[in-house]
C-alpha cells in the first residue's frame, strides 16, 4: 500500500508551494523515524538548492534519509553505488558510436537527474570523484569537448562512511567546500529503534512513499528563498563568524567566501521552512556547524580524519558560543 504524502491533498492541487513544506517533512520523518532535526536540515539545504553530505557509520539509514527525500520531491532519481572501478564514463555517460546512423550517439549516464543518489561516495577513487565537480558547481558536464546541461532542479545527495575504514578516499576539500551541509544521523534512542525493529520486519517505509511535492513546486520553493529578507544586522553576525574563523589560532583553514554566501543561502531557507520571510540570528546560529564544519581545516586534520572533522565542528562550535547573537 503506497503511503501519501500530503494528508488527503493531492500535490497538484495545492497553489502555494509553501503549504507542501509541512507534508515533506512529515513525509521524511514518517520513514526517519526520531530524526526531526536532521531532517529538518537535509530538507533547508534542498529548499536552499544546495548539494547534501551524509556522513556516519555504516547501517544508520543514510541512504533511506536520501531515498526518502528524491521519494517526497517527486523528481527523477537515480541512485550511482561508487565502489573502486566506477570511472567518470559511468557517471557522466559516453558517446558510442553507432553503425546503422554512422554516427556517434551520446548515451547519458544516471548523472542526467533532479536527484543523484551517490551512495558511499568515498569507495570510488579521486578521478572518479572529481567528476562530480562541475556539475555540482554549474549544473552541466562536459564530455567530449561538448557541454551539456543537467536537469533543474540539480541535487546530489551523498553518503559516506568514516573515512578511515579500509578502502575509502578522502574527500578533497575541494569537493567538500561543493556541499551545502554535512549531516550526521547517529544511532536513533531505543524506543524508536524498537519501533523500527517492529514495523520493518517485512518492507522498508520509503518504498511506500508516494510523492509530496512536483518538480515545479520545489523550483518554485527554491526560487522563493531568493525572496527572503536578511537584516544588515544578521549580514553582520554571518560575518563574524566567518572573520572570528579566518582569526582562530585552532584553524589552519578558515570560511571561504563560498562558505559565507552557503550559510546566507541556508539560513534564508530555514526561515522558509519556518514560515516566515525574513531570516533571524537564530537561523544562522543553528545552521553555523553544519555549513561550516567542513569547510574549515584543524592541525588534527594531518593527523587523522576523523579526528580533524571533530575538532573542526567543534571549533565552529566554540565560536558560535563566543560570539554575540544580535538582537
Amino acid at each position: 500500500m503506497k503511503i501519501a504524502g500530503t494528508a488527503g491533498q493531492n500535490a497538484a492541487e495545492v497553489q502555494d508551494p509553501k503549504l507542501l513544506i509541512p507534508s515533506l517533512l512529515a513525509a521524511v520523518n514518517g520513514v526517519i523515524r526520531g530524526k526531526e532535526p536532521v531532517v529538518r536540515d537535509a530538507l533547508t539545504a534542498i529548499l536552499a538548492g544546495g548539494h547534501l553530505l551524509l556522513e556516519d557509520v555504516p547501517g544508520v539509514g543514510k541512504t533511506t534519509l536520501g531515498r526518502a527525500i528524491a521519494a517526497a520531491l517527486g523528481c527523477s532519481f537515480r541512485r550511482i553505488q561508487f565502489t573502486s572501478d566506477l570511472l567518470p564514463s559511468d557517471i557522466l555517460g559516453v558517446n558510442i558510436f553507432v553503425e546503422e546512423s554512422a554516427r556517434f550517439e551520446f548515451q547519458p549516464g544516471p548523472i542526467f537527474a533532479n536527484v543523484v543518489l551517490a551512495d558511499e561516495i568515498n569507495r570510488t577513487t579521486p578521478k572518479t570523484q572529481s567528476s562530480l565537480l562541475e556539475a555540482m558547481s554549474e549544473g552541466q558536464v562536459s564530455i567530449d569537448n561538448e557541454t551539456r546541461a543537467l536537469p533543474d532542479p540539480f541535487i546530489v545527495i551523498a553518503t559516506q562512511n568514516a573515512q578511515d575504514f579500509h578502502g575509502t578516499y578522502a574527500l578533497p576539500e575541494s569537493q567538500l567546500d561543493r556541499f551545502m551541509m554535512r549531516l550526521r544521523l547517529g544511532y536513533p534512542d531505543g524506543d524508536v529503534e524498537r519501533e523500527v525493529l517492529r514495523s520493518r520486519a517485512r518492507r522498508n517505509p520509503v518504498e511506500d512513499l508516494m510523492p509530496v511535492a512536483t518538480v515545479a513546486q520545489l523550483t518554485s520553493l527554491q526560487a522563493a528563498v531568493d525572496d527572503i529578507r536578511v537584516n544588515d544586522v544578521v549580514l553582520d553576525y554571518v560575518m563574524a563568524l566567518v572573520d572570528a574563523s579566518r582569526q582562530s589560532p585552532h584553524l589552519e583553514l578558515g570560511v571561504s567566501t563560498r562558505g559565507a554566501l552557503a550559510l546566507q543561502r541556508a539560513a534564508r531557507a530555514r526561515a522558509l521552512l519556518e514560515g516566515r520571510d525574513y531570516v533571524i540570528p537564530d537561523d544562522v546560529k543553528s545552521l553555523a556547524v553544519a555549513v561550516l564544519g567542513h569547510r574549515v581545516q584543524t592541525p588534527g586534520a594531518h593527523d587523522g580524519l576523523v579526528r580533524g572533522r571533530h575538532e573542526a565542528e567543534q571549533v565552529i562550535t566554540q565560536l558560535v558560543n563566543q560570539i554575540e547573537v544580535p538582537i
